[in-house]
């Protein structure tokens, strides 16, 4: 009899196949006293350097299977594996404690590994997965145990997983592997990001799956349909079932086929209004699906990653070659990178921060930079440096005031000062502008604009500061959400304020990459879409569909709305009515 349940969907498709179970033995790790330090530090080198050769292994395979971009993913790995300071610290820990070094590595790793599992941030929590990654296949070589690829599996499969790390999803055997499902992920892991590149359906965070096929006894091979468009999985389907997804397939197929067609199309609506489709990266690791699925540039590029994955502040000169990196492989189209937004729910061990009440409230972003000015001095020298080699623009997150705008100016016109005495080369028109994520920004939209290059809305803190609703409160989900008509009002101020002095305004916040949202931002006169890669096809595609004078009049009515329940009723009749071809009158 047929099971279905839902996850999260996070690479599209439809799949049907056969379930391949797996499971990883369990690491055991005893704090057991060790008789000889000095030989647990030499298990420790030498199971790093079997690592180190492992990871560089899959790394070549990555590189051939998908691209170099993404193959960077494990040039992050190895950079970490080599990090000097985590092997003192695990050194130390087997000098004092008299420790076994398996159980040294899996104490140190641990701290690294919590700081990014505890911030709110979902791109950088999902990073503690490669550090888990990392530390798995270590331990493993540490205690000796053959660590199980899924490099040969049977044909047809579709692979359950209680988690799939970045070098498990690297080494699919690609020709016999249909998708996967995992009990555990979220839609930012380096796994769901791989498994989008390798354009494989994938469900994730799914729940006790591994019980469920297991209970079933009666056969060996086990029938499963997996459904990466909604998240729908159905165990043992009935004959029924499996001639409805295979219908459902043989239309998404064809529709992905047409959607490859608009990835490389400029979004021109009906009555030629052009948009500007952008992608969301977190680094240079992102720019394959950016490039793949015809970004014309880069909304937002979250630094942080950066920051977080270092044991200190990333230098100037590092700085500098990851930005370059960006902004040449975008071949003169927009770059636009955001400052460090550390701080609230996002730490760095090597950064000593109060504890707060409120630290989504507190000291971040912008406000950190300003009293340790050595951080963006550091940050905005490298960025005007890798301005020379394409179009960069800088944003600058979490403005409250124009005094605190006004002196992230002075300190970057210094560093333009500096430059020019150093006689080193950078585009002296590059732009300076700022997130659009507080109310207090939004009510003097007017007076930002005419000190600033050009506006982005970060609809994600727009949303949680407009409704005083912690994002990422499970609790208060339903409160926290970009369709509540005030949230709505506060992005059509920001728009009209931007456009009283003449500058362009972006959005790179998730509500540009939803399909029901982008008639309603066009009719509010947004200029650019910023979105995770996947979705620029389809969002191209619907703008190119849209008559802007019609978005104009959706907007007006939507603005008249009291609920967030009849702003989403509104349009959803109103992507009805343009599925049909028709008109819609208001």
């Amino acid at each position: 009899m047929e099971k279905r349940i839902t996850g999260i969907a996070v690479s599209p498709g439809i799949a049907i196949g056969k379930v391949y179970l797996f499971e990883k033995k369990e690491i055991e790790i005893n704090k057991c006293p060790c008789k000889n330090p000095e030989e647990e530090k030499a298990k420790l080198i030498e199971a790093r350097n079997k690592t180190k050769e492992q990871l560089q292994k899959i790394r070549e395979n990555t590189a051939k299977k998908v691209s170099e971009e993404k193959a960077a993913i494990f040039d992050a790995h190895i950079t970490l594996l080599e990090d000097e300071d985590l092997l003192q610290e695990v050194n130390d820990i087997i000098t004092d404690e008299k420790v076994s070094a398996d159980y040294a590595l899996s104490k140190g790793i641990e701290v690294y590994r919590q700081i990014l599992s505890d911030v709110q941030d979902e791109y950088l929590r999902e990073r503690a997965g490669d550090l888990a990654d990392i530390a798995d296949r270590w331990i493993r070589n540490i205690l000796g145990e053959t660590i199980v690829e899924l490099s040969d599996i049977p044909k047809n499969s579709i692979i359950i997983a209680r988690d799939l790390t970045p070098s498990d999803t690297a080494n699919l055997n690609l020709e016999n592997t249909l998708g996967f499902i995992t009990e555990i992920g979220g839609r930012t892991s380096h796994t769901s990001i791989m498994a989008r590149s390798l354009e494989i359906p994938a469900v994730v965070g799914i729940g006790s799956i591994i019980k469920d096929i297991k209970d079933i006894k009666t056969k060996s091979d086990i029938t499963i349909i997996l459904n990466g468009n909604t998240g729908g999985v159905i165990i043992e389907p009935s004959e029924k079932s499996i001639e409805e997804c295979e219908k459902l397939k043989v239309e998404f197929d064809k529709n992905r086929a047409l959607l490859k067609e608009f990835a490389h199309r400029d979004a021109i609506s009906k009555d030629g209004t052009k948009i500007r489709v952008y992608a969301n990266i977190g680094s240079p690791a992102d720019l394959g699906g950016a490039l793949k699925n015809g970004a014309d540039g880069i909304g937002l590029y979250r630094t942080e990653f950066l920051f977080m994955e270092n044991t200190d502040f990333p230098t100037e000169e590092e700085q500098f070659k990851a930005y370059k990196e960006v902004v040449e492989a975008m071949s003169g189209h927009t770059v636009t990178i955001r400052t460090m937004d550390i701080g609230g729910d996002k730490h760095l061990p090597y950064l000593d921060m109060p504890v707060e009440e409120n630290p989504a409230l507190g000291w971040r972003a912008l406000r950190i930079c300003l009293d340790r000015q050595s951080i963006i001095k550091t940050q905005f020298r490298a960025l005007l440096r890798a301005s020379a080699f394409g179009k960069v623009k800088i944003m600058l997150p979490m403005i409250v005031s124009l005094e605190e705008l006004r002196k992230a100016k002075a300190i970057f016109n210094d560093c333009k000062l500096e430059l020019m005495k150093e006689n080193v080369a950078f585009n002296e028109a590059l732009e300076l502008g700022i997130m659009i994520e507080t109310p207090s920004v939004v009510f003097k939209s007017e007076s930002f604009a005419r000190e600033s290059d050009f506006f982005s809305i970060g609809t994600n803190d727009l949303t949680q500061y407009t409704l005083a609703a912690d994002r990422g409160n499970e609790k208060i989900a339903s409160i926290c959400d970009p369709y509540n008509p005030s949230v709505l009002i506060a992005i059509k101020m920001a728009i009209d304020g931007a456009h009283s002095s003449g500058i362009i305004i972006s959005m790179c916040g998730e509500l540009a990459g939803d399909l029901l949202a982008v008639p309603l931002l066009f009719g509010l006169g947004l200029d650019v879409f910023s979105m995770s890669a996947i979705s620029i096809p389809e969002v191209k595609k619907m703008i190119i569909s849209l008559d802007k004078p019609e978005c104009a009049m959706l907007a007006k009515r939507v603005l008249s709305l009291s609920t967030s329940e009849e702003v989403k009723a509104e349009l959803l009749r109103f992507m009805e009515i343009h599925e049909r071809g028709e008109t819609i009158s208001y």
